[in-house]
């Protein structure tokens, strides 16, 4: 589903280059759950960032789902993204003036999906906010937020979900519950899903850990979740 092939990502500023990754290589099959973890400055966001075209490398190669990346331009990344990415963000992303069943609607709608609104409802009954449809970002806590984001994130069945760091804003016991939810819709839905985390704990959850350092990759492992029947 997802290849990254001596992927280097390199800034230039004045005369000395600044190299963020240094020929990352690795292959997630379709399904899999990957937690993505390293200290700060690692180069995780940057990874993610390449990873689903919204950045290019300096060089190197991504190819998702049998298309390679490097070879789009960028309206063509923009339609590749729309119709086999999901997106889900730290700050939650949604828009304010919308209601939760609205904000699910969006990526539908602009595709011109004539059943927006059943799609929506059934996503958000899926992550337990099946009575909170008609309420407004601003009347949900922040959990209940990121379940929002996440049913929009999954609206349109990507074929691969990149998160990055979904937890950073929720208490222990709320994060935790987002990932057990991102473990049940990566089994129920078949999405690969791709989770940039700085929690140990929670990168456990998933099947397997690629560990960032340096913009290197000195880990690439199974954990014990791995084996753990669906």
């Amino acid at each position: 589903m997802l290849t990254a092939t001596n992927l280097t990502k390199e800034y230039t500023s004045g005369e000395s280059n600044l190299a963020v990754l240094r020929r990352v290589n690795f292959s997630i099959p379709q399904g899999e759950f990957v937690a993505i973890v390293g200290p700060s400055g690692s180069g995780k966001t940057t990874l993610l960032g390449l990873l689903a075209g919204l950045d290019t490398p300096s060089a190197g190669t991504v190819t998702l789902d049998t298309v390679d990346l490097t070879t789009l331009t960028e309206d063509q990344r923009a339609r590749l993204r729309g119709e086999k990415v999901g997106f889900i963000f730290q700050s939650f992303q949604l828009i304010p003036t919308l209601t939760a069943i609205e904000n699910v609607q969006v990526p539908l709608e602009l595709r011109g999906d004539a059943h927006a609104a059943a799609r929506a409802r059934e996503l958000l009954d899926r992550v337990g906010l099946g009575d909170r449809t008609g309420h407004f970002p601003a009347q949900l806590s922040g959990g209940e937020q990121q379940r929002v984001a996440i049913a929009r994130a999954f609206v349109n069945a990507p074929r691969i979900l990149f998160a990055d760091e979904p937890t950073g804003n929720l208490d222990g016991v709320t994060g935790a519950r987002i990932v057990e939810l991102l473990e049940s819709l990566n089994r129920t839905s078949g999405s690969t899903v791709v989770l940039v985390t700085h929690d140990a704990t929670l990168a456990e959850r998933a099947s397997r850990i690629i560990r960032l350092r340096d913009g290197e990759v000195v880990e690439d492992r199974a954990t014990a979740a791995a084996g753990t029947p669906a």
